[in-house]
């Protein structure tokens, strides 16, 4: 994956699964715009942040070696690399 600048959000395309075991929502893929989806390896710890009437569901995962934070926006139904 490119270079990311930490103090932005970058909107992307996930792939989840959604009601699996006690995990209610697990990511799965990310497609970043203009590169081919890459697999997450592995998801780390999860967190729900409510700001507003919105609540951001928040994932840290594993894409290879690197490690990043997605954020899913139920306002909006978009996700972000944060």
């Amino acid at each position: 994956m490119k270079n990311f600048n930490k103090n932005q959000k970058e909107q992307v395309e996930v792939m989840a699964l959604f009601g699996y075991e006690m995990t209610p929502c697990q990511p799965l893929t990310i497609r970043r715009r203009g590169e081919n989806e890459t697999e997450v390896t592995e998801l780390l710890r999860t967190q729900i942040r409510f700001v507003g009437g919105v609540a951001l569901h928040i994932f840290d995962v594993l894409i290879g070696r690197e490690k990043l934070r997605l954020e899913f926006d139920s306002g909006n139904l978009s996700w972000y690399l944060v």
